[in-house]
C-alpha cells in the first residue's frame, strides 16, 4: 500500500513538473514577438515617420544634421509622368511597391546614369538613422570619414544593379561598422534615375537622395531585428 501511494505521488508530482513546463514554454512563447507582429511594428513605425515633422540630431541633440519634414508620398505612375523626378518643394517621396522602398531625388547628379553592361565606383556619403529607435546609426558625411567615403563597385547587369562595398583602406563606415560588403537592396534603387558623375566645377550638383529603407532591403542586421532605416545618400564617381 505505501509503495503504491509513494508511486502514485511520484507520478503526480511529474505530472505537475510536465504542466508547470508546458505552461513556463506556452507563456515563453507568448512573450516572443512573432516575425509579423515585427512586421506591423515597421509598418506603424514608417508610418508615423511619414507623417512628423522629423528633424534628426546629433546625438547630444544640439546639432540638426537633417531636416526630413513631413512627408509627401505618390505613386509610381505619378513620379513617371513627373520625368522620374520628385517634388522636393513639397517633400514628395514616390513609394516602390514591389520593394517598399520610399525614394526623394533631391538632386539628380551630373555626368551620365550607369549605363547597361557597365561598371563604375561610386563615393557615397550617408547618414543612416533608425527610425524605430529614433536614432542615428552610422554617418560617413563627418570630417573623420573625409578622405575615406564608402565606395561601392557598381554593375548595371542590364537593368539589375549589383554592388559591393569596397575594403581598401580598411572600407569605409559601413564596411568597418557591419563587417560586411553587402551593399543594401535600397541603396541601389536610386542608381537607375540619377547620373553619378564627377564634378567639373564647384557648384556641379553631385546626386542626392533620402531613402525610407524596410528591413527587406536594408543592411544584414536590419533584415534580422525588423527595422526600417531613414538614408540622405549622395552619389559620385570616384576619381582615377
Amino acid at each position: 500500500m505505501r509503495k503504491t501511494l509513494i508511486h502514485t505521488l511520484a507520478t503526480m508530482t511529474l505530472g505537475l513538473a510536465w504542466m508547470a513546463a508546458a505552461t513556463l514554454a506556452l507563456t515563453s512563447c507568448d512573450d516572443e514577438e512573432t516575425y509579423a507582429e515585427k512586421k506591423e511594428k515597421e509598418r506603424d513605425a514608417v508610418a508615423g515617420f511619414l507623417s512628423r515633422d522629423v528633424y534628426i540630431t546629433s546625438t547630444d541633440g544640439l546639432d540638426t544634421i537633417c531636416h526630413v519634414g513631413r512627408i509627401k508620398p505618390i505613386s509610381e505612375e505619378t513620379f513617371y509622368a513627373q520625368d522620374s523626378t520628385t517634388n522636393v518643394e513639397q517633400n514628395e517621396y514616390v513609394l516602390f511597391t514591389s520593394t517598399g522602398v520610399y525614394m526623394q531625388i533631391v538632386r539628380q547628379g551630373t555626368g551620365q546614369r550607369i549605363m547597361p553592361g557597365e561598371s563604375r565606383r561610386i563615393d557615397c556619403r550617408y547618414i543612416e538613422y533608425n527610425i524605430m529607435s529614433d536614432s542615428v546609426m552610422t554617418r560617413n558625411d563627418v570630417n573623420f570619414w573625409h578622405t575615406n567615403p564608402d565606395v561601392m563597385e557598381v554593375s548595371n547587369n542590364y537593368g539589375n544593379f549589383t554592388a559591393s562595398f569596397s575594403t581598401e583602406g580598411g572600407g569605409g563606415a559601413m564596411y568597418q561598422y557591419y563587417g560586411k560588403t553587402a551593399v543594401p537592396a535600397g541603396w541601389l534603387i536610386p542608381l537607375t534615375y540619377i547620373r553619378v558623375g564627377r564634378q567639373q566645377t564647384a557648384t556641379d550638383p553631385i546626386a542626392k537622395v533620402r531613402l525610407i529603407v524596410p528591413h527587406t532591403q536594408g543592411t544584414s542586421n536590419a533584415s534580422t531585428a525588423v527595422y526600417p532605416c531613414f538614408y540622405e545618400i549622395t552619389y559620385q564617381e570616384e576619381r582615377y
